[in-house]
């Protein structure tokens, strides 16, 4: 049976530029290396008249950054799995780049490998 963490965090009073779809790819990329995962793919999209999304593909899954500037909030999503890849790590290096004045964070476990009733 096989468990992998996914974190979603609502990041507020974000001190960083989240209008800038270069930034957001960079800080993703050092989370991604910080945990040793392979990019497999860059995506970003820019909105009018502000925000971005901005959505690293890896081999271990994914990690996203969804932004509304305006209310200085980010959404993220560290999905990661692999031996040793812990999201936690890659989400220190997010929260060093986006600089949160606070977040709250659900962490969900995902389980592979184990049959489920619909009702479980």
């Amino acid at each position: 049976m096989l468990k992998i963490k996914q974190l979603l965090v609502d990041a507020y009073g974000c001190d960083a530029d989240l209008d800038d779809q270069d930034f957001l790819i960079e800080a993703l990329e050092a989370a991604a290396a910080e945990v040793g995962a392979k990019i497999v793919r860059r995506v970003t999209q820019r909105f009018s008249p502000v925000g971005v999304s901005a959505i690293l593909i890896l081999a271990e899954t994914h990690m996203s950054i969804h932004t509304w500037p305006e209310h200085s909030y980010a959404a993220v999503d560290v999905f990661i799995c692999g031996e040793g890849k812990d999201p936690h790590k890659a989400w220190e290096v997010l929260v060093d780049r986006l600089r949160p004045e606070s977040y709250d964070m659900n962490e969900l476990v995902r389980t592979i490998g184990e049959k489920r009733s619909k009702d479980s």
